[in-house]
């Protein structure tokens, strides 16, 4: 019977060690990410460097900067906005609807609006944003 010397090659890989290391990495990873993405989060929408134009005809909702709502151009109280969307949605109701908002305004004020669309049915809203 011969002793074990010790020199024969190792033909057998342990992987536990390998597992434990990439869970361990896994969970750090899983723990920090949020962080990370929370902080990264500065957004600065009205300016892009690639766009597509909507092959559908939408309705264009716009706020400028002085607080003016238009629908398609044309100048419309807040409150009659709902009631010319609502007519659109029950004429056509997947009618998608583009809005267009001044960078300067408070985001609650571009919430607000879209709140408003979403409550007259529309569901289809896209945010417009313009090329350099």
């Amino acid at each position: 019977m011969q002793a074990d010397s010790g020199d024969e090659p190792i033909t057998a890989i342990n992987v536990t060690p390998l597992v434990d290391v990439v869970l361990v990495v896994l969970i750090i990873f899983m723990a920090t990410a949020p962080m990370i993405a929370r902080r990264a989060l500065k957004v600065d929408v009205p300016r892009v460097a690639h766009h597509e134009r909507a092959a559908v005809r939408s309705l264009a909702v716009a706020l400028d900067g002085a607080r003016r709502l238009t629908l398609d151009g044309r100048e419309i109280a807040p409150e009659a906005l709902k009631g010319a969307l609502a007519a659109a949605v029950a004429e056509r109701p997947d009618q998608p609807v583009s809005v267009a908002a001044d960078r300067a305004l408070p985001y609650g004020e571009v919430a607000r609006l879209l709140d408003d669309i979403r409550g007259a049915g529309v569901r289809k809203v896209g945010l417009e944003v313009r090329g350099r």
